[in-house]
C-alpha cells in the first residue's frame, strides 16, 4: 500500500509525515509549515521543459569551442571532443577517458534516461517500477560528476595565466555545457518518484 492511499502526505522540505485532511485547500506541513502535496504539482510538466531546453543547449555544447589554449601566443579553439582526440593522441588515455565519460556520456545518458522515465511514466509503459527507481537513483548518482569538465576548465582558467606565453581561456560551449549540466540536476529533482508507483498495479512486483 502506497502512503497516499492510507491518508498520509509527506513534507518535501522536512520529511515530516502528515495525515492528509480532505476538507482543507492549501494543506501545510504540522512541523514547518511548508506546503504538502499528495505530488509535486506539475511535476512532469516541469521535467519535460526543464529536459527539452537542456536537449536544446547539448548542441551548442557539443559543437561550440569549449576552451582556447594558447602557448606563445598561438592556439586554436577545441570542442569537448577534440579536447578527447588530442588526450588520446598525446597518449593520455586515462584523462581522455575520464572526459569522455563526464562530459559526453553521462550528459547523454541523463538526458536520455529522464526522457525514459517520463515517458514510461505518462505511458505507462512495461517497465517495472524496480526498474524505474534503479534508474531514476543511477541518474541522480552520475549527476554530481557532470561538472567534472566545467570544473577542471574553471581550475586550468584561473591557474594558467602567463600572459603571451601561455594562457587557457573558456569560451561559448562552456557556457552551453553548464547550463546542460545545471538544467538535468533541476529536471532530475523536479521529477517527483512517487510518480514511477502510482501505476504499477500491473507490474510484476505487485503481483
Amino acid at each position: 500500500m502506497r502512503a497516499i492511499d492510507a491518508g498520509i502526505l509527506i513534507c518535501t522540505e522536512c520529511h515530516e509525515l502528515n495525515r492528509r485532511e480532505d476538507d482543507c485547500d492549501g494543506q501545510t506541513c504540522s512541523r514547518c509549515g511548508a506546503s504538502v502535496h499528495p505530488r509535486r504539482p506539475n511535476s512532469i510538466l516541469r521535467t519535460w521543459a526543464l529536459l527539452l531546453t537542456a536537449a536544446i543547449l547539448y548542441i551548442p555544447a557539443n559543437v561550440l569551442p569549449i576552451m582556447t589554449v594558447s602557448s606563445l601566443g598561438q592556439g586554436e579553439p577545441s570542442t569537448i571532443m577534440s579536447g578527447v582526440i588530442q588526450l588520446v593522441q598525446h597518449g593520455m588515455f586515462p584523462i581522455a577517458a575520464v572526459v569522455f565519460v563526464a562530459s559526453i556520456l553521462v550528459p547523454t545518458f541523463k538526458l536520455v534516461g529522464i526522457a525514459l522515465l517520463l515517458f514510461s511514466v505518462q505511458r505507462h509503459q512495461p517497465l517495472s517500477a524496480r526498474q524505474r527507481i534503479i534508474m531514476y537513483r543511477f541518474i541522480e548518482f552520475i549527476g554530481r560528476w557532470s561538472m567534472l569538465d566545467i570544473f577542471v576548465i574553471a581550475i586550468l582558467v584561473a591557474v594558467v595565466n602567463f600572459g603571451r606565453l601561455a594562457s587557457i581561456e573558456a569560451n561559448l560551449g562552456a557556457v552551453a555545457f553548464a547550463s546542460v549540466v545545471i538544467l538535468t540536476m533541476l529536471a532530475a529533482v523536479t521529477f517527483d518518484p512517487r510518480l514511477i508507483w502510482d501505476n504499477t498495479e500491473s507490474d510484476d512486483d505487485h503481483e
